[in-house]
């Protein structure tokens, strides 16, 4: 059991760290997003050297108080929030912001946990660098909260997702262990790696302080379009086409649904969208590439190709930058139209690509049975993730379908466990969907996974009851 942050814990860590790492508790820390859970919260820490950080953990093991790794908030799965007493440590990570150093040469960057997303891009690109990790939240986002949560985005097709652009981690474990782990090296074949064990942890197996990062060539020229296609399967077929052609020039590929534009219309009509009448699908591609490449011919020339193919039956390629932001900022806010109008159940799911087209069909077909629905599907194709949220039919409020939330989250989660994909793929596990691990996940890794909870953290202080439910065995 544990035990509460409480006085007598405040008092025994201002015996061993500067009072100023002892905040006042706001609101906003006990807040996520889509507003489905409050957290509790005994004691608030900001801590600004991994050696705090380290103190904090190791008070707390010792009393046994639950500790809440805090970056950015952002996070759609109630992983940094707790619910349930004994009210906890937060411990937010925002004032380790510095970027330790850029290594141009070497492509990589040092960064500590609390520096904010944009900020890491931008650090980047003033060395003529880019860190590609690209994600609706970037201006809030902490680097922390994305290494713990594997974050994904935009750019997972060709750069891959947070685990990917990371080499070494500086962490504290539960037991106040600083592990000094921030290696630069693209090649270490020494045991276990504890690095991608912390990745996508959700501070469960510790706390990521700072980490080094691969950064790639920025490229020369950019080629942003907007293709009409006749269908997801079409979709799928000129993603084939466009990386026959164009290699890993290809960095997003972003499927859209007739339903988002409607959203965008009907709740942020000051969004400048690119056709007079929304396409039933549609995909944003953008490229880029470098030697002296034309990034705006070699979109011509997959436009003319897809066309031939009957691929596309349409189509815009953005003239300059203000057009190709027109074209993404339709693209990223789809989100908040999304939360504007209320979902009755959010999915944040990946599938393979193979099954992706039939999947989508069935999902509508599963979804028609249950009541009557808008189903706004968009997302990662290339990668095979979609967000395939529900929502209620038009002049309804969510909360009308609020008995049906469970059996519509369970029949899409069936279905996307039928064809061989994953109920989470780029959000996490949180607090939100534990059941859905219990349910889905396979038996031998979750007892692994467990195993290891139990070997780095027996007390069970690191960010009680997310990811796995508290006791578990």
């Amino acid at each position: 059991m544990l035990n509460p942050a409480d006085k007598d814990f405040e008092a025994l860590l201002l015996d061993h760290l500067p009072a100023e790492v002892l905040r006042p508790v706001e609101p906003r820390y006990a807040e996520e997003p889509r507003g489905y859970f409050k957290g509790l919260i005994g004691l608030l820490a900001l801590p600004r050297t991994v050696e705090e950080v380290s103190t904090l953990i190791r008070c707390a093991n010792a009393a046994r108080v639950g500790v809440i790794p805090y970056g950015g908030g952002t996070g759609l799965v109630a992983g940094q929030v707790i619910p349930d007493e004994p009210a906890p440590m937060v411990l937010s990570l925002e004032r380790m912001n510095a970027v330790r150093e850029v290594y141009a040469d070497e492509n990589v960057l040092v960064a500590e946990a609390g520096v904010i997303l944009a900020d890491v891009q931008a650090a980047a690109h003033a060395a003529d660098r880019l860190f590609p990790l690209s994600l609706a939240a970037e201006g809030s986002a902490r680097i922390g909260g994305n290494l713990a949560t594997n974050a994904g985005g935009t750019g997972v097709l060709r750069y891959g997702n947070t685990r990917d652009l990371c080499l070494g981690l500086e962490a504290v474990l539960p037991d106040g262990q600083i592990w000094h782990g921030l290696t630069r090296l693209r090649k270490n074949n020494t045991g276990y790696d504890l690095r991608n064990l912390l990745i996508g942890a959700e501070g469960t197996l510790g706390v990521i302080t700072a980490a080094a990062f691969k950064l790639f060539a920025q490229s020369e020229q950019t080629g942003t379009a907007l293709l009409i296609v006749p269908s997801p399967r079409a979709a799928l077929e000129l993603l084939s086409l466009g990386r026959s052609q164009l290699g890993e020039a290809i960095s997003a590929f972003e499927l859209m649904n007739r339903q988002g534009f409607d959203f965008l219309t009907e709740v942020l009509p000051h969004v400048r969208q690119p056709f007079a009448t929304p396409p039933e699908w549609c995909v944003l591609i953008e490229l880029g590439l470098n030697g002296g490449l034309d990034a705006a011919e070699a979109m011509e020339r997959l436009l003319v190709a897809a066309l031939e193919a009957g691929l596309v039956t349409d189509g815009l390629i953005a003239q300059n930058a203000q057009q190709a932001a027109d074209f993404w900022a339709v693209r990223e806010q789809l989100p908040e139209a999304n939360r504007i109008i209320g979902a009755v159940s959010s999915h944040d799911i990946s599938v393979p690509l193979r099954a992706l087209p039939d999947f989508i069909e069935a999902g509508a077909k599963r979804i028609a049975d249950l009541g009557d629905f808008r189903i706004n599907c968009f997302g990662h194709l290339g990668d095979g993730n979609l967000h395939y949220n529900v929502f209620p039919a038009k002049g309804k409020s969510r909360n009308a379908y609020s008995s049906q939330r469970d059996q519509v989250q369970r029949s899409v989660h069936d279905l996307v466990h039928e064809v061989g994909g994953s109920f989470s793929a780029e959000h996490g596990v949180g607090r939100l969907k534990v059941g859905e691990l219990e349910r889905y996940g396979d038996p031998a890794k979750l007892s692994a996974m467990r195993a290891i909870k139990a070997a780095l953290d027996p007390r069970g202080i690191m960010n009680p009851g997310a990811v796995l439910r508290m006791g578990a065995s």
